[in-house]
């Protein structure tokens, strides 16, 4: 079971006024790679100022746009899809929950906190550390006899795995059969769409969280949305209470996703630049995984990576529970040749290092 130690607070990225702070840079020159978010986010279109004033209308067609955006029967818009992880456990029976050693981090104490037994995972691009988890998540075998619930992140962050819908359904029907559920992040999927499992929610076996912060790179704008079989959703609905996404949000999140032609052209561009970061890292990495949005590398030197970078005024994210780095896009071509350039100064430093320490 997870620590319930409330006061330790989960590492995320998008900490840039802490690094700014330790490394003594001001937060503005900053090139910030610490998050998987679009870096050219969807283009916010003008608020009518009557928005600001009045209270949010929950019986607006936001949801009901979004439902039939991710082709699912109903969707309920909470306050980003944190809020709805806190939620979840009030509403699913009991039971042993199955959650990655290496994923999402608010998912473990959520379910830990609320009393249930947690075993973590790991999949086989991580089996080396096996012996850190309970079990291995293998493609096409019987899900532990004990466990009644699973939460995947698809694809995951930071490891970018991934996995087929028919594999993920797989383990919906497992879990369907022992009265359990299969909650599904899709938080990165609208840039690789076809991995969605969106349309296949129908009832309590099956549970997809969607979020508008990474693909269009409105994180600010706190919308999430929950696709859940009617119960699950009643019983969501009703803690969520009223006015919980704001109404300025609303109006952003629904032209975003009525606009087709921008998410058409953002897939393309993010295909293209999440190619390109990981060639490009794949000059100074021995492995390296993408999805369009960021990347991951696993290097036992990923703290020296951190701190070199850092002093160049370029924020990533270094994971401890296994030494890696998880890399977001650059903005503009300025942005690329100035990574390109620090990448190959820390590796020069690095590779000094290593030929000093061989020397003595």
């Amino acid at each position: 079971m997870v620590d319930p130690d409330r006061t330790t607070p989960i590492p995320h990225g998008g900490n840039l006024t802490e690094a700014a702070a330790r490394y003594g840079i001001p937060r503005a020159t900053w090139l910030d790679l610490s998050t998987g978010i679009n870096p050219v986010g969807y283009p916010v279109p003008s608020i009518d100022a009557q928005a600001w004033l009045r209270l949010p209308d929950d019986d607006d067609d936001l949801e009901a746009v979004a439902a039939h955006h991710y082709g699912a029967p109903r969707a309920l818009a909470v306050a980003g899809t944190q809020a709805a992880i806190r939620m979840l456990p009030s509403v699913l029976p009991r039971g042993r929950v199955g959650i990655a050693l290496l994923t999402y981090g608010e998912y473990a104490p959520a379910f830990g906190y609320a009393g249930y037994p947690v075993s973590r995972f790991v999949t086989p691009q991580f089996g080396d550390l096996a012996h850190e988890a309970a079990f291995v998540l293998n493609p096409g075998q019987p899900l532990p006899d004990d466990l009644l619930h699973l939460v995947l992140v698809n694809p995951n962050n930071p490891g970018a795995e991934r996995w087929s819908t028919q594999i993920i359904m797989d383990w919906a029907a497992q879990l369907a059969a022992r009265g359990g559920t299969l909650i599904v992040d899709e938080a990165f999927v609208e840039a690789m769409p076809t991995l969605s499992v969106a349309q296949y929610v129908g009832n309590d076996a099956l549970i997809v969280l969607r979020s508008v912060g990474k693909f269009y790179g409105l994180a600010g704008a706190r919308v999430g949305f929950v696709l859940a079989g009617a119960r699950v959703d009643r019983a969501l609905r009703t803690m969520r209470g009223p006015w919980s996404v704001s109404g300025p949000s609303r109006i952003v999140t629904r032209a975003a996703l009525c606009d087709a032609a921008w998410q058409c052209d953002a897939r393309a561009r993010l295909e293209h630049e999440g190619a390109r970061l990981a060639a490009l890292l794949g000059t100074s990495f021995m492995s390296v995984s993408h999805t369009p949005l960021f990347a991951w590398v696993r290097e036992d030197t990923a703290r020296d990576w951190q701190h070199g970078l850092a002093r160049r005024g370029i924020w990533i994210r270094r994971f401890e529970q296994v030494d890696g780095l998880r890399f977001g896009l650059p903005r503009d071509e300025a942005q690329w040749m100035r990574l390109e350039g620090a990448l190959s100064a820390v590796r020069q430093e690095i590779e000094a290092g290593r030929g000093a320490s061989s020397a003595s």
